[in-house]
């Protein structure tokens, strides 16, 4: 069993990406991180994985041990967001025209995922 909130967060992405491959995604980078600044956070997206129709979706992933305090889903702060959103708009400068996206978040809790698309939008 994995006891660490390191351990537990690593597990909790293994299993979201094996559940959205077998839903037909591809992953298309891990862990992508960018800095804001010397005194700012910046942001990371879990999975950036690609839909078969081309959506570009960015991924994040909250795993708990149980559902109590709220459960993993609630864990996505409009903080947490913000940062995703700032993140993925860095990843997106590297498209002359970029596709079509969305942000999602795959909730892990205990033995229970929940894939929530369209969790939230840049806006």
């Amino acid at each position: 069993m994995v006891t660490t909130t390191k351990g537990v967060g690593d597990e909790g992405e293994a299993r979201a990406w094996a559940h959205l491959q077998r839903h037909g995604l591809t992953l298309v980078q891990r862990n992508y991180r960018v800095a804001a600044g010397p005194r700012q956070r910046g942001g990371e997206v879990d999975l950036i994985a690609r839909e078969r129709d081309g959506t570009l979706v960015f991924v994040e992933v909250r795993a708990r041990r149980s559902a109590r305090y709220g459960g993993a889903a609630a864990s996505v702060t409009s903080t947490k967001q913000r940062r995703i959103v700032f993140a993925a708009q860095h990843y997106l400068r590297a498209f002359a025209a970029p596709p079509a996206c969305r942000f999602d978040v795959v909730a892990i809790d205990g033995e229970r995922i929940e894939w929530f698309r369209a969790a939230f939008d840049a806006g």
